[in-house]
């Protein structure tokens, strides 16, 4: 009934937007007498907040169409190399003859579409051959194509692996934290020759034990009974994955706008502030940023219940206890270098639930250990913004270099 109820407020709020934008293109009319003064244009900027708070946003595009390789301006096209039912594999390729690195960039599967790595992408683009993991919207995904739990998503990052060779260097944003260190522990058991060159783990929950934060608490709180019965929803049927039982992305929106309901609201109450003034720069930035954070897709039920209780609940992977198809996960087989990054202001993934997956690893030899905590950065800020331009990624840039061994 969740996503009924959903759907059918959503329908109840088109005219509400139709209104609004009619609004307030009436009063932004050049033709209009008021359009230029205070009262016209605070009808202008309250109706362009009241048509995108009901709007419903689709997946963004990248829109990365140029980069800047060396001296020279290239062309980017983006590329289809792997159609799987929950995923396809994209290269962001270059218009270049230069071999660069070849990095796996694996998006989380938390609500946001891909293009949340917009920014991590834009900045690796330059000096690396930069291909992502573009997840499904599951309630997109037929019926017919089956299930998608946390055991597949391990399946898929080795699968990606193998496609691209021996000589990729992973890079997981958040949640793929844990199956990508899965993955490749799986890979290191079974002396797989296209195991990856590097690993980087960035604010990912590999032990929510350390530094718990508020959806740990959540988790711990509530049985799983608790979540099946007050989380998970089926997809109406005007949907091309029908009744599918999913996490809802509206849900995981609402929990993450819960979190920082203050900041939400002074930054719309300052995006009204801009259109008024007629700070555009401003007023753009903010219009960019709420594109991409309200865009949400379901996740499938089973892929979310059983990440709830392996990662947050029993914290299989450091306790040694997670048994994935038969297969025990050991990463202390991987002797692939390892880079881990935090932000000290993270409120997502706490200060050491990344870091402690070098204490997993030990027989990686120590100089392939490498951890970076930012100073004053909080969760996003760890791979999108200016700090991560500047100051994480290119420890990140240099960490793979080192440990780039192509001929």
């Amino acid at each position: 009934m969740l996503y009924y109820a959903y759907e059918v407020n959503r329908q109840l709020a088109h005219p509400v937007r139709l209104w609004a934008g009619a609004l307030g293109r009436i009063y932004s009319s050049p033709y209009n007498p008021w359009a230029e003064t205070w009262f016209g244009k605070s009808v202008t900027a309250s109706a362009e907040i009241v048509a995108r708070l009901t709007q419903n946003y689709g997946k963004p595009a990248f829109g990365l169409a140029t980069t800047r390789v060396g001296d020279e301006t290239v062309a980017v096209n983006e590329e289809i190399l792997v159609r799987k039912p929950f995923c396809q594999l994209m290269r962001f390729r270059r218009d270049t003859v230069r071999r660069d690195p070849k990095v796996l960039l694996v998006a989380p599967m938390s609500g946001h579409f891909a293009t949340l790595l917009r920014g991590t992408v834009e900045a690796l683009l330059p000096e690396h051959d930069v291909h992502i993991t573009d997840w499904a919207d599951a309630r997109e995904v037929p019926l017919a194509q089956g299930n998608f739990d946390l055991d597949d998503y391990v399946d898929y990052i080795i699968d990606f692996c193998r496609y691209l060779g021996p000589d990729v260097h992973v890079i997981a944003v958040c949640q793929p934290s844990v199956p990508v260190l899965a993955a490749a522990s799986l890979m290191a058991q079974a002396n797989d020759p296209r195991q990856p060159r590097s690993l980087t783990l960035m604010g990912g929950p590999v032990d929510t034990r350390l530094s718990p934060t508020a959806p740990n608490d959540l988790a711990m709180r509530n049985s799983m009974m608790w979540f099946r019965q007050n989380v998970i929803s089926t997809v109406p049927i005007n949907y091309r994955g029908a009744m599918r039982r999913v996490y809802p992305g509206f849900v995981q929106l609402t929990s993450f706008i819960s979190m920082n309901l203050d900041r939400h609201i002074n930054a719309h109450m300052r995006q009204f502030e801009h259109l008024i003034k007629g700070d555009d720069d401003n007023a753009d930035s903010h219009r960019s940023f709420y594109d991409e954070y309200l865009a949400v897709m379901d996740l499938t039920a089973e892929f979310y219940l059983q990440t709830i209780q392996v990662v947050f609940k029993e914290h299989q992977l450091p306790r040694g206890a997670w048994v994935s198809r038969g297969r025990k996960i050991d990463p202390s087989a991987i002797g692939t270098a390892l880079m881990t990054v935090e932000g000290e202001l993270d409120d997502i993934s706490g200060v050491g639930q990344t870091k402690a997956a070098h204490a997993l690893t030990p027989n990686i030899p120590g100089a392939r250990h490498v951890h970076w905590e930012q100073p004053r950065v909080g969760h996003y800020g760890i791979f999108n913004g200016r700090k991560w331009r500047e100051q994480i990624m290119p420890r990140v840039r240099d960490f793979i270099l080192a440990n780039d061994t192509r001929p």
